[in-house]
């Protein structure tokens, strides 16, 4: 499998709050990162106010684009951080271990992307729900799903 593990951690920074420091990114991400160009793109060209409404009325304000991986898969958020601990990490983030931007940080430090997988069907129901909402947060799910198998069998 190709090494997929800058994509995650600039997918992981796409998915968060777009702040000051994301900004500062910006340039850095499109460029270590083109698959999520259809993001970065839109992002690089939006108002610092206006990307960050924008986040707000996606993710936070609407359940059916959550980025906790529990919303999607029923999992314990609890799980993961044992799976976290046994990679020799300790998840310290203000977010819940289900995070999904969280994840993305731990497959990319890693390497392992069995978590992804497991979530695979949950991230396409996100991915589904992002395009048809026409954000273009959809293009970062649209990225990370194209590097996961297609099926997942526990």
């Amino acid at each position: 499998m190709p090494s997929f593990e800058v994509l995650y951690q600039a997918a992981a920074l796409c998915l968060t709050y777009p702040d000051d420091d994301f900004r500062a990114r910006l340039p850095l991400l499109r460029e270590a990162a083109p698959q999520l160009r259809g993001f970065t793109d839109h992002a690089a060209v939006t108002p610092p106010q206006e990307l960050a409404a924008h986040y707000v009325q996606v993710f936070d304000r609407d359940n059916r684009h959550s980025l906790y991986l529990s919303r999607w898969h029923g999992r314990s958020p609890a799980r993961l951080k044992e799976v976290y601990r046994a990679h020799g990490l300790e998840f310290t983030g203000e977010e819940l271990p289900d995070f999904l931007p969280a994840v993305l940080e731990f497959a990319a430090r890693t390497g392992n992307t069995d978590l992804l997988t497991e979530h695979r069907d949950g991230l396409e129901r996100l991915r589904s729900r992002l395009t048809t909402f026409g954000t273009p947060y959809a293009a970062v799910l649209d990225a990370v799903c194209a590097t996961l198998p297609t099926a997942y069998t526990p």
